[in-house]
């Protein structure tokens, strides 16, 4: 029988052809699907010609709007029910990864998390909690869940790229610096952007930090 919660989405790359030698996974955020940030890979693979690009969709269709997808509910946006949502999302988000590296022939270590929003708070829950450390984590417009229990829970330390807007109305700005402290608290090397006057998206900056970001942890 099929995993009903076996994920999927639109791939790209790698722009060099062949076999790729590294993997990046982008997770959207709510009310989105894996098309959403699909786009970013050919904006991204001239600096990573071999690397691949997959979107996923996440796991549950969006209870907010007639569309999309979600990674976990925020109708009740109370901490104890996002911490729950997040960790039922997790084993479903591991298995896709670990899916994914065998398919490629990869280990941790050619793997980075790209997230927004909603995908920035899975990226940064499941990528320290996992037994071996991906490259790196690149997290736009999200925040740091279950901080409380990451210290007891922290198995790996990948570097973070965090980029947020100051003018962010969905997740709020000061998100980025808490995030920023909590991840450091347990050792995690973190380097921080604020885009001054962005609201909840990804402009142009960000963008080309995240790629330099990957490209350069992808390639060492």
């Amino acid at each position: 029988m099929s995993d009903p919660f076996a994920l999927s989405g639109p791939s790209y790359g790698p722009l060099a052809g062949g076999q790729p030698r590294a993997l990046v996974i982008l997770l959207h955020g709510l009310g989105a699907d894996g098309n959403d940030l699909i786009g970013l890979a050919p904006r991204w693979a001239p600096l990573m010609q071999h690397v691949a690009f997959i979107s996923p969709h996440a796991p549950f269709p969006c209870d907010m709007a007639p569309f999309g997808r979600q990674w976990f509910s925020l109708q009740d946006r109370s901490p104890d029910m996002v911490v729950a949502g997040v960790k039922a999302a997790a084993p479903i988000l591991d298995a896709f990864i670990d899916a994914e590296l065998a398919r490629h022939g990869l280990g941790e270590d050619r793997l980075g998390l790209v997230g927004f929003s909603q995908g920035t708070m899975m990226s940064l829950y499941v990528a320290p909690r996992r037994q071996r450390a991906v490259a790196a984590v690149v997290g736009y417009s999200g925040a740091l869940v279950a901080a409380d229990t990451l210290a007891a829970e922290t198995k790996t330390r990948p570097p973070v790229l965090l980029v947020h807007g100051e003018a962010d109305p969905m997740v709020p700005f000061q998100a980025m610096a808490t995030a920023a402290a909590g991840l450091r608290g347990v050792g995690i090397e973190v380097t921080t952007e604020a885009r001054p006057s962005l609201p909840h998206s990804i402009d142009e900056v960000g963008l080309a930090l995240g790629g330099r970001f990957l490209a350069r942890r992808l390639a060492a």
